[in-house]
């Protein structure tokens, strides 16, 4: 294995790579044959990472080629463009964030990613639309609100059952794809145990977050954006704030925690202590969120189910 780093800029037409061993730059087009010939310019040896950012659509494809051929390493956008304006790089072209990208690699020793297998990455797919869904239902139901005429009613009506029917069958597909896996299945039925999470909230988090079970308590928070950010620079005192982290994650945990507040009882009672010191409702929340995410993922290493501590 070459102890090198490759760095890739994805757009919607190109792969932008960088060979940071002899600073070698190849532009291939984004499509399978331009992924044929990037995999031939690599050589038959295996590179250490390759480093790239997500960008929307336009990465799909190349992490399904490659995921299970190549060690990727994804890394936050945000997160790439500081490294590279703290070495003094002000210049942003795909040819120079490609170099950045293998430079960071190098730099910060990344790790790549674990392969998604196709089960996971047909779920998540399932997901985004699933979640696009119910972006459509909740603007119906807002329009057919405010709507007099007849006409317009029943199109937005009939549009409406429409989706709520689609709603329902890849609601279904997705719950039967869970139960296939039988490791999914055993997570999601540990996952659905605890009091407020229910299998839509379960299936999210296996799809968001699929190292549930192997990883510790502060890494499970942070990789949520679940874990409060201290800010302090000598006597000033900042507010620590949530930041970054996986989105979907956070919102998928947010009902389960208003109902874990109600029918939780330890998490109740953590709640309506946060609230009794003076802290917000919605600092007490996230809490909440957190704690949840931290049982999820203790049960799940320890392989149990949830079970009620006797008072």
């Amino acid at each position: 294995m070459r102890e090198d780093s490759i760095g890739v800029d994805i757009s919607k037409d190109h792969l932008d790579v960088h060979r940071l061993r002899d600073g070698t730059m190849a532009r291939f087009p984004n499509d399978a044959a331009g992924f044929t010939a990037f995999r031939r310019w690599l050589g038959r040896e295996r590179p250490l990472r390759v480093v790239y950012e997500p960008t929307g659509a336009y990465h799909a494809a190349f992490e399904l080629r490659f995921g299970s051929e190549l060690p990727l390493c994804k890394v936050n956008p945000l997160q790439a463009r500081r490294f590279a304006q703290a070495r003094g790089t002000r210049a942003k072209t795909d040819a120079v964030d490609a170099r950045m990208l293998a430079v960071m690699g190098a730099a910060l020793a990344l790790e790549p990613d674990p392969p998604l297998s196709q089960d996971r990455r047909d779920l998540k797919e399932m997901r985004v639309e699933h979640q696009a869904l119910v972006r459509e239902r909740t603007a119906l139901l807002t329009r057919l609100k405010t709507l007099t005429l007849s006409l317009t009613r029943t199109r937005v009506a009939t549009r409406l059952r429409l989706v709520e029917r689609h709603l329902t069958e890849i609601g279904a597909a997705m719950a039967e794809r869970i139960r296939k896996d039988q490791a999914m299945a055993r997570t999601s039925d540990i996952l659905c145990s605890i009091p407020g999470l229910g299998p839509r909230s379960a299936a999210t988090i296996l799809i968001e977050m699929p190292e549930i079970g192997t990883l510790p308590r502060k890494q499970c928070a942070s990789l949520a954006g679940l874990a409060p950010m201290t800010r302090t620079s000598g006597r000033w005192q900042g507010q620590a704030h949530i930041q970054a982290g996986r989105k979907a994650l956070r919102q998928a945990l947010y009902m389960p925690a208003l109902v874990a507040t109600r029918f939780n009882a330890p998490l109740k009672a953590k709640y309506l202590a946060l609230r009794a010191r003076g802290k917000p409702a919605k600092l007490a929340l996230t809490a909440i969120m957190r704690a949840l995410l931290e049982t999820a993922n203790a049960l799940v290493r320890a392989n149990r189910t949830w079970t009620q501590i006797p008072p």
